[in-house]
């Protein structure tokens, strides 16, 4: 059987140096189960450890995510990755980010499989760590894993969009759970001067890293990092559904036709990123023809679930027009197309230009600066509402 050490030391050697010393006293393979998930042809496909082991270790100190619940642990066998380990890199990524030092006190957002935290006590000390978890079964795997580890913090069975009021005020709040709305809580229950890192994105685009930094007036405040892809906190998931689903033949539509290719508005990150903090509730889906090995002739489907609109993007080689069909009570496409023009118009500013602001009234993205929000959304509202004069204030950053 391959030896766990070496390839251990061998992931360890690949983090940032700032972390090698925690993945190299943390073993991954203590806190995986025995039954994973690899992704084959687009599926979840089972791997044990007791038929594969070398397979299954080898997947253990992979830099990849590793998929260990299915379907909330519910059997319905729909195959939806519910928690995974996440991808080694990114978890270094995300700490590096989160400047823990030795004492600093840290409130986790989705304990997992465990591992996270065990990498967090290593740095500032497990008495000092306490990790969160929704799922009960996992709660119960993360708390025997790290106990056994030798990494025994103090693992919550319970909400984490909650936080955990009896151990605040805590010096950093991250969670490994991505967001559309910041909880509140997440800033109460950290100290002024403190930090929340999380995930963050919207339906449109899978999101980035935010790092805020919580004053003493009950607010928090910072800018977007990085791409970080990670599942929703369970109550602000996106709703699952396929195209044969909310895209049905007897549906009306309007047809226009466009110049404009998907290339970058779909494709590229800081302008996917900017489309999605201006349309609220858009998600979108690729599908190529079944004949085409090219990739050259597809669509691209646009829907919002909430109000059953969508609009389908027609894309073919050949042609430098593309027909596009809407349907519903908002025209997706065109809020698109506008929220595009607003991107190129603003500079085609890059993610990181970005930011957001926290109040107890709701949050805001802004660009550049916390006095030019682009979005805002109050706590009343169901979906977060563009700002119209964002253009006017946004300029290049100096040179």
């Amino acid at each position: 059987m391959s030896d766990p050490r070496a390839l251990q030391a061998r992931l360890a050697g690949a983090m940032p140096p700032a972390w090698r010393a925690a993945f190299s006293a943390v073993p991954r393979h203590l806190f995986i189960p025995e039954t994973i998930w690899l992704r084959t042809n687009g599926k979840p496909v089972p791997l044990r450890r007791s038929d594969a082991p070398d397979a299954w270790l080898a997947a253990c100190y992979s830099d990849e995510p590793i998929a260990v619940q299915l379907d909330d642990g519910t059997g319905t066998g729909r195959g939806y990755v519910s928690s995974s380990a996440s991808m080694p890199s990114v978890v270094a990524f995300m700490l590096d980010a989160s400047d823990i030092e030795p004492g600093t006190r840290v409130l986790e957002i989705g304990a997992g499989t465990g591992f996270n935290a065990a990498l967090i006590a290593f740095r500032a000390g497990a008495e000092n760590v306490t990790t969160v978890e929704i799922d009960t079964d996992l709660a119960l795997r993360a708390r025997a894993a790290l106990a056994n580890a030798g990494w025994p913090v103090e693992v919550v069975s319970g909400d984490g969009t909650k936080g955990h009021l009896p151990n605040a005020p805590y010096d950093r709040v991250l969670s490994t759970a991505a967001v559309h709305r910041v909880p509140y809580a997440w800033v109460e229950q950290t100290a002024p001067g403190g930090k929340v890192i999380t995930p963050w994105g919207t339906a449109f685009h899978s999101g980035a890293l935010l790092r805020l930094r919580v004053s003493g007036d009950g607010t928090a405040s910072g800018r977007f990092a990085g791409d970080t892809g990670f599942m929703w906190v369970r109550d602000q998931r996106t709703p699952h559904g396929a195209v044969e689903d909310r895209v049905r033949p007897e549906h009306d539509y309007t047809e226009t036709v466009t110049s404009l290719h998907p290339h970058e508005p779909v494709g590229d990150f800081s302008a996917s990123f900017a489309i999605g903090v201006r349309v609220h509730g858009m998600q979108s889906t690729l599908v190529h023809d079944d004949d085409d090995r090219a990739g050259q002739r597809y669509t691209v489907f646009l829907m919002d679930p909430e109000s059953g609109s969508w609009a389908s993007w027609r894309i073919q080689a050949e042609s430098q027009d593309y027909g596009v069909k809407q349907h519903g009570p908002r025209n997706l496409f065109d809020e698109l197309a506008a929220a595009y023009e607003w991107w190129k118009d603003a500079g085609e500013p890059d993610h990181t230009r970005f930011g957001l602001t926290v109040t107890p009234d709701g949050q805001a993205v802004w660009l550049d600066d916390p006095a030019c929000p682009v979005a805002k959304r109050h706590p009343a509202d169901s979906r977060p509402r563009p700002v119209a004069s964002a253009a006017r204030c946004s300029r290049p950053p100096a040179s």
